[in-house]
């Protein structure tokens, strides 16, 4: 393949238990601002954003928390595309009292409070889960008829949705999704691998996943753990895009912990190895055909 440019996504702190795992997880609004500052200085095109609470370090959805990680970004005047993440509550946990009622562990939310933070910040991005998956021991659930109302909230907003996708069937009802006209544009996709108990994170899951793709359809994948830098090296290979960051991943290598500019700086080094490029936050705007924040006045 011929030198070309790659995007490459930051997932700066995610919604797993990983924070008392690493003392390099961005817990605090300012921490997490400030590693997405820090790998979009390294050369991350994306800064995939969730937020945590400070007391706890656990997943929340406290609108005002997104505000100060997204204000904070734009403060410094770092170039970023910001992706707010619109997965919000969606893990159910059976009781063992009980099976029809979630229990410890279960958190839901509607699709209009996963889209508040979305609506009211408007990052160029966010999140579109694509279907329910076995997540570990638990289930994340989206519904069918939950993603077309959420779907049509993005659209309204402006907002791109990039296309979660954790197995082959998600892929399905996105393209069904554009069929019915709540995705406009070209669609972005991300393939979402290794998590149990979703799609493989191999060569041969990456190749039949872009196979199921419109034809103006762009994409990148990642894996997590000890697979997330050889997807990022077999993604550009197929000719996707890329995502890093501690949301999927805790290490640089066996036994050291990273940080997220230490991730994307071994991302970079693989891509420009590999012959490539990576595609700066100018130059993705035109590519995705985003609106730019500050053209909205905001």
């Amino acid at each position: 393949m011929n030198n070309r440019k790659v995007i490459l996504s930051c997932a700066i702190t995610g919604a797993g238990e990983t924070a008392e795992k690493s003392p390099h997880v961005p817990v605090t609004p300012k921490e997490i601002a400030d590693s997405a500052i820090k790998a979009a200085k390294a050369g991350a095109t994306i800064a995939h954003i969730h937020v945590r609470d400070p007391e706890t370090k656990k997943l929340s959805h406290d609108v005002q928390l997104f505000q100060e990680v997204v204000e904070r970004i734009r403060a410094s005047e770092t170039d970023v595309i910001i992706n707010i993440t619109a997965g919000g509550g969606g893990d159910w946990i059976p009781s063992d009292a009980d099976p029809t009622k979630g229990g410890l562990g279960t958190d839901i939310q509607t699709p209009e409070e996963r889209h508040e933070p979305v609506g009211l910040l408007l990052p160029e991005i966010c999140t579109l889960d694509c279907g329910s998956v076995n997540f570990g021991d638990q289930i994340y659930i989206s519904p069918a008829n939950w993603l077309r109302k959420q779907a049509q909230l993005i659209k309204d907003s402006g907002v791109k949705p990039e296309l979660e996708c954790f197995d082959t069937g998600h892929i399905r009802f996105a393209n069904q999704l554009m069929k019915e006209g709540l995705i406009e544009g070209d669609p972005l996709y991300q393939f979402c691998l290794g998590i149990p108990w979703g799609a493989d994170a191999d060569a041969e899951t990456i190749a039949y996943m872009k196979s199921r793709l419109p034809e103006n359809g762009k994409w990148a994948a990642f894996g997590i753990g000890r697979m997330q830098l050889p997807m990022v090296a077999e993604s550009v290979i197929q000719g996707g895009n890329a995502r890093v960051g501690l949301e999927d991943n805790l290490y640089i290598k066996k036994g050291q912990l990273a940080t997220n500019e230490e991730l994307v700086d071994k991302a970079v080094e693989t891509i420009h190895g590999l012959g490539h490029e990576v595609m700066s936050p100018v130059e993705a705007r035109n590519y995705l055909n985003l609106r730019n924040p500050h053209e909205r006045g905001e």
